[in-house]
């Protein structure tokens, strides 16, 4: 990437960007200082059309028609619906995807069925291996899980994953793209490696589902979930999803046996007969405004379908992510914030994270003061450095927003602005 690029040349590409449309789908923050929005790998901005959307199931359907619009609305079948919608973003097929839940719920739902199948095949396994870095609810959930299946969980460093798929590994539970890092995993690979050696594989698709293109069938993985929430816009706590390989879906039963995962839900039948597909990951009633805010989340992907799909959206995701680095590594190394993310982009998601040897959060905190508005990850104790993270969302970003963004970073530094008090009161939500 030219680091010589000016502002004029980010205007040009904005001009010829074949998803430039898109961006009028979303209501974007107007205010009277510009807002440069690049948090969309933690919360996606507001599609245009959902508070419509939202306002019609409040004032017409439950409203007005009431109890008959789980008949009339089409509300009962909406998780399976929205699973169809999403299924061609995340390499699946028709009926084996539901929008349902949480992420953390449906990741104690994969991973206790594949406990009980690698339970079944190979009982002498007793590793549950993960990533050090990997998000801790998920981590959270797996020290549940293998409590509950007398499993022992094993942390190791991203570049020792390969390494440590030995014979005594029953599942591995990873995330595609790092959530701090932006450091993405070849999935296909990975699972290779895996089923060679009798292990099933789990994976969360938080920071991949929209921006990044994931075929689960080809890498032939065994069970994946993810949120809608961020580059998939569903809103605040959106519905998560889940989807398991049709080979082993039905061979063991998630542990939530609700009655919206029913073969037969208005039987009332007082004993469990699962549904034989994918709804058998259903658990109990679904929030029908939650549903309906997702399903224009997803509304704005069909759209994208006719400008390029997710081959376009991919390719704008790496050019974005290609221009800050570069922008970055020219106009900011020299106040001590070092790019972490991978820039090889066979291995990058859509978000990149500057590491900062100190005072991350204030200055993150001054940034947002200026309208550039992206988050901050905490390092640990284990020497992980703080993180100023920055996420790309190609549907509504443009590259005059990158521009613009380092422009503001860097006059932030210069100014030494992070110094301010009240830049350095920590907040609840960092």
């Amino acid at each position: 990437m030219n680091t010589a690029i000016s502002r004029d040349d980010c205007l040009a590409l904005d001009q010829a960007d074949p998803l430039r449309a898109l961006r009028s789908f979303f209501d974007l923050p107007k205010q009277s200082q510009p807002t440069i929005y690049l948090d969309g790998n933690s919360l996606g901005a507001l599609p245009k059309a959902t508070p419509t959307a939202v306002a019609q199931v409040i004032t017409q359907e439950w409203g007005q028609d009431l109890i008959q619009s789980w008949n009339k609305a089409g509300w009962f079948n909406m998780p399976q619906r929205l699973g169809d919608q999403l299924a061609p973003l995340i390499g699946a097929g028709h009926g084996e995807v539901v929008m349902t839940d949480t992420t953390s719920v449906n990741l104690y739902k994969v991973l206790c069925a594949a406990a009980e199948l690698a339970q079944q095949r190979h009982p002498e396994k007793r590793v549950l291996l993960s990533e050090t870095s990997n998000f801790p609810t998920d981590l959270y959930i797996a020290q549940s899980v293998c409590n509950q299946y007398q499993l022992r969980l094993v942390l190791v460093d991203a570049s020792a994953v390969k390494e440590a798929l030995t014979a005594d590994v029953a599942l591995v539970m990873l995330t595609h793209v790092n959530y701090r890092t932006g450091a993405m995993y070849e999935m296909a690979e990975i699972t290779e490696l895996a089923h060679r050696v009798g292990a099933l594989t789990v994976w969360d698709l938080a920071h991949s589902a929209g921006a990044v293109p994931v075929d689960l069938r080809e890498a032939n993985a065994d069970y994946a979930v993810g949120c809608g929430y961020k580059y998939l816009n569903g809103g605040p706590g959106a519905p998560a999803f889940v989807w398991v390989n049709s080979q082993v879906l039905g061979t063991t039963t998630q542990p939530l046996s609700g009655w919206w995962g029913h073969v037969r839900p208005f039987a009332f039948d007082t004993n469990y007969e699962p549904q034989p597909g994918i709804a058998q990951y259903l658990c109990g009633t679904q929030s029908m405004l939650a549903l309906t805010a997702m399903r224009c989340g997803l509304d704005i992907f069909d759209h994208a379908k006719t400008l390029g799909g997710m081959t376009a959206i991919r390719k704008k995701s790496l050019a974005l992510t290609d221009l800050f680095m570069a922008l970055c590594a020219s106009r900011c190394a020299a106040f001590g914030l070092q790019n972490v993310t991978p820039t090889d982009p066979c291995y990058r998601g859509s978000h990149v994270s500057l590491a900062a040897a100190n005072d991350g959060y204030a200055m993150m905190q001054a940034l947002i003061a200026r309208g550039v508005i992206g988050d901050f990850r905490r390092g640990d104790a284990a020497g992980e450095p703080d993180l100023l993270r920055f996420g790309f969302t190609p549907l509504y970003t443009r590259f005059v927003d990158v521009w613009d963004a380092v422009q503001q970073l860097v006059e932030m530094l210069q100014n030494a602005e992070w110094k301010r008090p009240e830049f350095n009161r920590e907040q609840v939500v960092t």
